[in-house]
């Protein structure tokens, strides 16, 4: 099923830029563009999107307050020209954080992550969803967020707080790392350096002291590295391994 997506952005090049990535990657259907948050607000009541390509800067209503303002919400790629609101985007639960000049393997990991994403609330939508666990984690004073474990894929540490990476959107949490994992199934989950914890399950590839997911590299430390790579492998450790 391909996913039907809009462009909003105040610049020209910028939308074609984003029209010529669509129009190169299998699976997008492009159904409109805008160049002002407001003209996009009824189409998406007659229209139904799956993902928003989203500028932040623009006249009368920026993207993050259009964010704020809409209670449905189609997965949403921010892309931008200033690094800045990465923070509070991923507080808002965007897809992914773009930043101008967008390089189109870097366009490719966003879309690839929606792609992932439809696919686990398509296999949801044909089971009970009772089934699935979750965690319930505060991203704010007073806003406790359900995440389902199955969309975790890793989990850094940020000092005194951790960042959790899933396919719907990314939350900074303020609790340790270690104590976080402890919370999580052992049979799931494991922790690779003193600064992440993975999902066993979203692991792409094993080379050398690195794991790849989702396109990108997590260094494991040397210290887990024997039982990191005795999980992914599922093997028991051999004596050289100790």
């Amino acid at each position: 099923m391909a996913i039907r997506c809009i462009v909003i952005d105040d610049e020209p090049l910028a939308i074609n830029v984003l029209k010529n990535y669509i129009a190169q990657t299998k699976g997008l259907e492009l159904l409109s563009t805008f160049s002002n948050a407001l003209d996009s607000i009824e189409f998406m009541r007659n229209n139904e999107v799956d993902l928003i390509f989203l500028d932040i800067n623009m006249p009368v209503l920026d993207g993050l307050n259009f964010l704020k303002s809409i209670n449905v919400k189609p997965f949403v790629v921010i892309t931008t020209a200033y690094e800045e609101h990465a923070v509070e985007s991923y507080e808002l639960e965007v897809l992914d954080y773009l930043v101008k000049p967008i390089p189109f393997h870097r366009f490719v990991m966003a879309v690839n992550k929606a792609f992932r994403m439809q696919a686990i609330q398509q296999k949801s939508d044909l089971s009970d969803i009772g089934e699935r666990k979750f965690i319930f984690v505060k991203v704010d004073k007073k806003k406790m967020k359900k995440v389902f474990l199955d969309e975790i894929t890793v989990i850094e540490s940020l000092k005194d707080y951790i960042k959790i990476n899933t396919y719907s959107g990314k939350y900074i949490v303020h609790q340790t790392l270690g104590s976080f994992t402890d919370e999580l199934p052992a049979d799931k989950f494991i922790r690779i350096h003193r600064s992440y914890t993975v999902s066993l399950n979203k692991i792409e590839a094993l080379e050398g002291n690195s794991i790849e997911i989702g396109g990108y590299r997590y260094t494991i430390g040397r210290s887990y590295f024997n039982e990191v790579r005795s999980k992914i492998l599922n093997k028991p450790l051999e004596d050289d391994d100790l």
